[in-house]
């Protein structure tokens, strides 16, 4: 029997704060939480159990899956690689065009794929050439995440966000969003943000050493090691240790490790401690002159790696791990690496926190993780293969079947063509391209459940759950009006920047899917009471929830650039909050002179 009315809204408002705890602070995976959402919903009574299963067979969650599936598609035929070879090919050389050709063709790639992929295939790009035309990935890295994140608000199946809150707008009542709506405002913002990225980022992002740079045979081969100060080394008390390093012991010191943290001597002035461990880049020499003149030491005793002839084909090689790894969450010492003798885990940077390979019995790994490893040049091919870690510098291998390149991408460009023109629904249009893929063999089905992200889709289908039960119980009104009451005697203007602020706000905090599914019906409701057309504040959900570039903890693609460029938190809100704000008022201006309030 479900409980009073009133009962109700209590009951399904403790239910959503707690699963904005547990997804804000992952005490449980985002899919237990997922489940727990339509477990609780159904035992409390508030939904039948049809109901709380009814999101596996909502179009928004079939739709974003099929694009998943057409996205890895483009890019194992290597349809996505054709571009990152042509800025390969321009760009050599000349930092300045290497910097807009990679953030322009990262733009037009996300505004038809999930940018998720994109961003994947272009970290080891920007890492590669950051090597060849000599300039920090750093200065590019958080810009390639955020240029992504813009060019994915252009279009309708740009981001999986759009998607959802176009099929949720239809089972309201209105009309969807086409294929090209959200470009009238999605473009200008897109080329004003890579305007102020290009200009910014420069000035405001740190200017980090990529640490691996030597995958190229006919290189002098250097070496990352990690080296200890001894307690009687002279050393201690330095703080000019990168320039002390350069000068007096051949050496390139990018990190310092301490208590686990990672200090980068290149941004701030560190005094070296004992125990301190120093990550460095050299030659085989140097670094055996180094542990000679006993100023350091080898941070791991005798389970360090020894440099010289024994390991003659052996290289160092950073490997980052993306969202859709089976190793996610999984400890490090129960992965592959660890079981195949030929590979030797040397260290793992998780975020801003550094483990030596003596102290990582117990670290589970995330979205974005480093994991430095010794293996020999022919195990490259297997790394590559099984798609659970990416080869940071990787720049001139991936696992494509070029022969089908121009299959995939007809297929996507049929698709794309046939939801503009409105023959079909979007989401058979999206199925009808996975099919043709796979009975074509641009996909195969082992790689399309792989490419699914389970993870994604039952965080949807959960918060489409709590959604409906909000609905139900009158709980998306209630909240309806007490943000009108914050807005009292002021316009619909007004109160359409205000969904579009907490839109921001809140997708910093939850995931985008799940910002957009929970704030629709509270804007949809909004709208209704002020007696204006909701299609503003449809389309600011969309542009609102986005607007993820403050935090790198709210979007993956902010996640997965951490690492990799050395990043603080402090990065983020640098260039960040200027563009969230850019994008949170334009939004406010333009979105009501596009889509007037009564149309």
């Amino acid at each position: 029997m479900a409980p009073p009315f009133d009962m109700q809204i209590i009951l399904v408002s403790l239910i959503l704060f707690s699963a904005l705890l547990l997804l804000v602070t992952e005490t449980i995976s985002v899919d237990k939480t997922s489940l727990g959402i339509m477990v609780t919903l159904t035992l409390t009574g508030i939904l039948t159990p049809a109901q709380a299963v009814a999101g596996f067979g909502n179009p928004a969650v079939i739709t974003v899956g099929a694009m998943f599936l057409l996205s890895r598609g483009l890019i194992r035929t290597g349809a996505v690689g054709f571009i990152t070879r042509m800025v390969l090919k321009f760009s050599k050389g000349s930092q300045a065009y290497a910097h807009i050709l990679i953030l322009a063709a990262a733009a037009l790639a996300s505004a038809f794929i999930n940018n998720t992929p994109v961003v994947v295939l272009f970290i080891p790009i920007v890492m590669g050439m950051s090597c060849e035309c000599n300039f920090s990935p750093s200065k590019l890295l958080i810009p390639l995440s955020y240029v992504s994140i813009l060019a994915g608000t252009c279009t309708l199946i740009g981001t999986s966000t759009n998607i959802i809150v176009s099929d949720l707008t239809t089972a309201y009542g209105f009309k969807p969003l086409a294929m090209f709506e959200l470009a009238r405002l999605g473009v200008p913002i897109a080329i004003l943000g890579l305007g102020f990225l290009l200009v910014a980022a420069p000035r405001l992002m740190p200017g980090r050493v990529g640490p691996v740079c030597e995958l190229d045979e006919g290189k002098e081969k250097r070496y990352l090691a990690e080296l200890a100060v001894p307690v009687q080394s002279p050393l201690i008390g330095l703080e000019n240790i990168v320039e002390y390093g350069e000068s007096n012991l051949g050496l390139n010191v990018i990190e310092i490790f301490r208590d686990s943290r990672i200090l980068d001597p290149s941004r701030t002035r560190v005094a070296l401690e004992p125990d301190d461990i120093l990550l460095v880049k050299g030659s085989a020499e140097d670094l055996v002159s180094c542990l000679k003149k006993q100023v350091l030491e080898l941070a791991h005793g005798e389970e360090d790696i020894s440099f010289g002839s024994g390991i003659k084909d052996d290289l160092i090689v950073e490997l980052i791990v993306p969202p859709l790894s089976e190793m996610l969450r999984e400890p490090l010492l129960s992965t592959q690496l660890k079981n195949d003798p030929d590979i030797r885990i040397i260290a793992i940077r998780s975020r801003r926190s550094h483990y030596s390979y003596r102290k990582i019995h117990r670290v589970k790994l995330k979205i974005g993780d480093t994991i430095l490893v010794r293996c020999p040049r022919n195990r490259l091919s297997r790394i590559r293969n099984d798609t659970d870690f990416i080869i940071v510098e990787d720049i001139h291998h991936a696992i494509i079947d070029k022969e089908k390149a121009g299959f995939a991408s007809a297929i996507f460009a049929g698709v794309v063509v046939c939801a503009t023109l409105g023959v079909a629904d979007i989401m058979v249009c999206a199925l009808a391209g996975v099919l043709l893929m796979t009975l074509s063999h641009c996909l195969s089905l082992k790689d399309a459940y792989r490419s699914l992200e389970s993870e994604v889709l039952l965080l949807i289908i959960g918060t489409i759950a709590l959604g409906l039960a909000m609905q139900k119980t009158g709980a998306t009104q209630a909240y309806a009006d007490l943000f009108l009451g914050l807005f009292k005697g002021m316009g619909p203007g007004w109160v359409l920047s205000g969904i579009i602020l907490l839109s921001s706000i809140s997708t910093h905090i939850l995931s985008n899917n799940a910002t957009a599914v929970l704030l629709l019906p509270i804007a949809v409701s909004t709208a209704v009471s002020l007696g204006v057309d909701p299609r503003p504040f449809v389309v600011g959900i969309c542009f609102g929830a986005s607007a993820c570039f403050a935090t790198p903890i709210g979007y993956q693609t902010n996640l997965l650039v951490y690492g990799p460029g050395g990043y603080r938190f402090s990065d983020f809100i640098k260039l960040g909050l200027p563009l969230n704000l850019l994008v949170v008022l334009l939004s406010s201006l333009m979105i009501p002179w596009i889509w007037p309030f009564h149309g």
